[in-house]
């Protein structure tokens, strides 16, 4: 946190004792009509076997699973400490909560999947106004439409949410070369992640 003009300001700083990891309704149903999918799909799930080596909680949902289906099987969520169905869009439903108010020193959110205009979008600024770091991995969440995948980016940066990256996020949450999963770590991220169009967008 930096101190301007008498305001507590945070600068998004992540330790990754203190984040949890929310992966928003990366479902089946969703495959044939998601902007990029199969990048996004990709991207998350560097995201996801980073948790797994860093020790992050993982939360997962699923947007009613008995019309839209479970999560792709191609994501590996075995590891996750909740996976909640829910009709509401949002992905702080009671039981989300209920974890958090459990774990009250993880005050950083990783968040990414879909869509971004919804459900992500939702997630996003309620977390904020409970009072969580959010920070959404843009190369893994997307829309059906570009359009509206760009300015949930944009609403969401207004509201205080940090924009990045796979393989930043990944970078950020190791600290150094010194960490003991480096390695294991570097390994997910030799390949570059895949493109998933942003750079078309200059507004973001």
């Amino acid at each position: 946190y930096y101190i301007t003009n008498n305001l507590r300001m945070s600068v998004g700083r992540l330790i990754a004792s203190r984040t949890a990891m929310f992966c928003c309704d990366m479902q089946d149903k969703f495959r044939p009509s998601i902007r990029h999918f199969p990048a996004i799909l990709s991207n998350a799930n560097r995201m996801l076997q980073s948790a797994k080596l860093l020790d992050i909680p993982l939360v997962v949902t699923e947007q009613y699973p008995k019309g839209l289906g479970s999560t792709c099987s191609e994501l590996d969520i075995d590891h996750c400490t909740i996976n909640c169905p829910k009709t509401k869009f949002s992905m702080v439903v009671p039981e989300v909560k209920s974890y958090l108010e459990d774990k009250k020193t993880r005050k950083s959110i990783v968040l990414f999947g879909i869509e971004a205009h919804v459900c992500v979008q939702q997630t996003a600024i309620d977390l904020i106004t409970l009072g969580y770091d959010v920070h959404v991995i843009v190369d893994a969440t997307s829309s059906r439409t570009d359009t509206d995948r760009v300015f949930a980016f944009q609403r969401m940066r207004q509201a205080g949410v940090f924009l990045t990256t796979s393989e930043s996020m990944i970078l950020q949450l190791a600290g150094g070369s010194d960490h003991p999963q480096f390695r294991q770590l570097q390994n997910i991220i030799k390949t570059e992640a895949e493109d998933t169009q942003l750079l078309t967008f200059p507004t973001l």
